[in-house]
């Protein structure tokens, strides 16, 4: 895909889930939740998760945030929602080496689908954190005892 294509498509996804992000807002009840701030800039991220049996049943984000935070937010819960605890642990890592410019296997790729898109924010360092505020927070969540989260 040629690069103002590649560009093109970046600024839609990132738009879109910026402007109408998927699943924001509270979970009646979840088995665990992190609230993560990037002091650098301000963003403010908790994610709330419903993990049961080792899958992920839902996946919800709240705070506020520039462009890029709430889009990856939107984009990891599009992603991560319906996965299994390994496989998403898996698509966190994935999803971490591609926004720190780092290439990533075809099938993580596929499995990343939009949020892959975010990758190119590697070209943009002061963004990557605003990029994955997010993913960490549902690392940190999926590590933490008693999330319901155990392999």
């Amino acid at each position: 895909m040629g690069l103002a294509k590649l560009n093109e498509l970046y600024k839609t996804v990132i738009i879109d889930h910026a402007q109408f992000p998927r699943h924001k807002g509270e979970l009646a009840d979840p088995t665990g939740e992190k609230c993560l701030k990037n002091p650098t800039c301000g963003d403010v991220i908790k994610v709330s998760v419903v993990v049961k049996d080792g899958q992920i049943n839902d996946v919800a984000f709240d705070g506020s945030g520039c462009t890029i935070s709430q889009a990856s937010a939107s984009l990891m819960t599009t992603v991560l929602i319906g996965k299994d605890v390994k496989t998403a642990r898996k698509l966190i890592l994935a999803f971490s080496k591609l926004i720190s410019g780092d290439e990533i296997d075809d099938e993580d790729e596929e499995l990343l689908g939009d949020a892959a898109i975010v990758g190119t924010v590697a070209e943009f360092p002061t963004r990557i954190k605003c990029a994955a505020l997010a993913w960490h927070a549902m690392d940190e969540v999926l590590n933490e005892e008693g999330s319901g989260a155990s392999d």
